[in-house]
């Protein structure tokens, strides 16, 4: 018989409860969900913060005088506020909306590349990075004939930082917060202070850290901060991207249209001010109010206990599933938020997620968007499991017990 598990540090039923698709059942069974690194799920406030723009408001922001557009624009500013204080930026117009990470990346290294980047110049990123923080600086470097420097991962998934890895030509420190493949905590704080020193604009991407971590830009010192809704309890197709007043104001904007004007004539056109500078044509409100929702909702429960629950279930799930024959986990860093990433001998990770689905259970297999780090590794890729606040210890025992058969019937 097992030991009781250690009680969480919260209520989790009443914590899933709030959480509609829990209810769901994929092939007559109970969804088990473990996908929260891709997409995480949405408490019914997101849900229907979203649906009331729709219903009761639906019109553009900052182009009307009528009452709608007013309430439009009360609302998506509303969300920037709530972000700002979240992730304690010093200025409401320091917080861009985009459609996510991705895209805030790619306005990084554009905006970065046209300001700061000339021939010989490098762009320092690491070995565990994204796909979304490695392609849009490779296309900044081939367009200003800079270079692309990499920082090594060892073998427990960590930098490989023997001496600080700066040269007198590096312009841009590009890093992860957290690995979204391998879960790994960086200690992004001391290298961004290392490259302050020198004169290096830093640029994270928060991703995988902002549903997990107390996110404090101003304590981390970074110049720029990139991060999605939808992997923190809100709506696809919204993302923010902050930058120091500072910076924002001397980047060059990186898409032109409505709303990032100040006046335009047929010869030249001039710039609006932070933050529409940057925000081109129109956004994604209902998402946006959604993702303040989303922030508004996660801030109502401590982010420690959040936490300390979602490390409770790395712990457990960790242990058992290293007592499965054959199994390796990639990925065993000190500091680690909720993610496992794990091969099997002899069993391709696509079969093994196949039949996990088909008793509930879903996890991401594959590469994980970030290739490089699988080469590192010597893998084609692998099965990952993410949690979030609302998973269970009953349910990564389920997941194991799953596993176990799912080896059985491979072998």
């Amino acid at each position: 018989m097992k030991p009781a598990a250690v009680k969480p540090a919260f209520d989790v039923e009443e914590m899933r409860a709030q959480f509609p698709i829990l209810k769901e059942l994929v092939h007559s069974k109970p969804l088990v969900y473990f996908d929260n690194a891709a997409t995480s799920q949405k408490p019914h406030r997101v849900i229907k913060a979203e649906s009331a723009y729709y219903a009761t408001i639906n019109a553009n922001v900052h182009r009307g005088v009528h009452t709608l557009s007013t309430k439009a624009t009360e609302a998506q500013e509303a969300a920037r506020e709530t972000i700002r204080k979240h992730i304690n930026a010093k200025h409401a117009h320091e917080v861009i909306f985009t459609s996510g990470t991705t895209a805030s990346l790619n306005l990084a290294a554009f905006s970065l590349g046209q300001l700061l980047l000339n021939k010989g110049d490098e762009v320092l990123i690491s070995g565990m990075e994204h796909h979304s923080n490695i392609v849009p600086w490779q296309l900044a470097c081939e367009r200003h004939g800079a270079k692309l420097k990499v920082i090594p991962i060892t073998e427990s998934g960590e930098w490989g930082l023997t001496q600080m890895p700066f040269s007198d030509e590096t312009r841009v420190l590009a890093v992860s917060h957290v690995s979204n493949t391998l879960g790994t905590i960086n200690p992004v704080k001391e290298l961004i202070a290392e490259a302050k020193k020198r004169g290096i604009v830093t640029v994270v991407d928060g991703a995988q850290a902002i549903a997990h971590l107390n996110v404090d830009v101003q304590d981390l010192g970074c110049d720029l901060y990139a991060f999605s809704g939808h992997k923190a309890y809100g709506p696809t197709g919204t993302g923010v991207l902050y930058g120091r007043e500072d910076l924002l104001d001397r980047m060059p904007p990186w898409q032109g249209g409505g709303e990032m004007i100040d006046t335009v004539t047929l010869e030249k056109s001039t710039w609006a001010k932070l933050p529409f500078k940057f925000e081109a044509g129109t956004p994604h409100i209902a998402g946006i109010i959604g993702l303040g929702e989303a922030i508004r909702w996660m801030e109502d429960y401590e982010m420690t206990a959040m936490a300390a629950h979602e490390q409770l279930l790395l712990e457990h799930a960790t242990k058992e599933l290293l007592a499965i024959d054959g199994l390796r986990i990639i990925g065993t860093a000190k500091t680690k938020v909720g993610v496992i990433s794990f091969v099997i001998e002899g069993i391709h990770h696509y079969d093994l997620g196949t039949l996990l689905d088909q008793q509930g259970i879903a996890v991401r297999t594959g590469h994980h968007c970030t290739q490089p780090l699988m080469d590192r590794f010597g893998v084609s890729g692998t099965t990952r499991l993410s949690f979030a606040c609302f998973n269970t210890v009953e349910e990564v025992d389920a997941m194991v017990a799953a596993t176990r058969k799912a080896v059985k019937m491979l072998r």
